[in-house]
């Protein structure tokens, strides 16, 4: 197979280790930085550019598009959609999973468990909008925030109201999110590829921290998830229209909570922490995908 990866930097660990097992099982393998691409298009003509060459004879593309350019990133793919070229993520489950509210408003509608949220634009009532989460301690998120940026915890209601207040005045878009004081500063990693758990780690904040990424220090180690746990997340990968997916969870004393759902998972720390080869699970998805036989190839069709 012909297979493109969309990336902005190839020496990412998550880039090389697609490559490395792409080459191993004899596929030909490019990177290609996506914000570098551009589209042109007339009646039935859909092509892609870079520079001044079309990028043809692609059989399927892995996309890892950064956070700062999804809707970019989701109009590339997009293009490769409509020419039929097969990818690990669509354009509209990107676009779902990067909008941290839409994605919690379809988890929820879906009954996956989440941790209790509120979104407003200017409460007229903070002190109703902190109860509806069980009142503090509780968490403000940015809605553009990643890698654990843009989270704070506020511990008192009087922290709660100036935190809220502060990022209304900038005018921010945030989430308003009960804690879940008994995960304290953990998490769970659960790695869903074609609606199965490949691997799962648990990640651990550092001291002090209650927030559990690894880009802020924290660290990891193997765990082996329940049934429960491995339903909800192939359950809120789905739901997305995730076919790979880094589903994050809370373990509360009610059950699996589901944080967030990556559309663009790392692979460092899950291969890491679970001793797993999850590049190699990523291009076998990709091959039986690309040669599955096609409605019109079946005895009778």
């Amino acid at each position: 197979m012909n297979i493109l990866i969309l990336s902005t930097n190839r020496n990412l660990y998550s880039t090389r280790r697609l490559v490395e097992a792409a080459q191993a099982r004899g596929h030909a393998i490019k990177v290609m930085n996506h914000t570098k691409c551009y589209v042109v298009m007339d009646a039935n003509n859909l092509d892609v550019y870079y520079g001044d060459h079309v990028v043809a004879n692609v059989d399927a593309i892995i996309p890892r598009i950064g956070s700062s350019v999804t809707f970019y990133g989701s109009s590339i793919i997009r293009q490769f959609e409509m020419k039929k070229v097969f990818t690990t993520l669509s354009s509209l489950a990107l676009v779902r999973s990067r909008d941290k509210l839409r994605a919690l408003q379809i988890l929820a509608s879906k009954g996956i468990p989440i941790p209790r949220t509120a979104f407003a634009k200017f409460p007229s009532d903070i002190d109703h909008l902190i109860k509806q989460v069980g009142g503090p301690p509780l968490v403000v998120k940015l809605l553009e925030g990643t890698q654990g940026l843009g989270v704070v915890l506020a511990e008192t209601k009087k922290a709660a109201k100036s935190v809220i207040e502060a990022f209304y005045g900038l005018e921010a878009n945030i989430l308003v999110q009960e804690f879940i004081e008994e995960s304290a500063g953990r998490d769970v990693r659960a790695f869903v590829i074609d609606g199965k758990v490949i691997a799962a780690y648990r990640r651990i904040g550092k001291e002090g921290d209650f927030r559990s990424n690894l880009h802020r220090g924290g660290t990891g180690e193997a765990i082996k998830l329940t049934r429960k746990e491995k339903e909800i997340a192939v359950a809120a990968a789905q739901s997305l229209g995730l076919s790979i997916a880094g589903v994050d969870m809370l373990q509360s004393n009610r059950g699996p909570l589901v944080m967030e759902v990556n559309s663009s998972p790392g692979l460092e720390g899950i291969e890491r922490y679970s001793n797993i080869d999850i590049a190699t699970s990523i291009i076998q998805y990709v091959e039986r995908q690309v040669n599955k036989p096609k409605k019109s190839d079946k005895i009778g069709a």
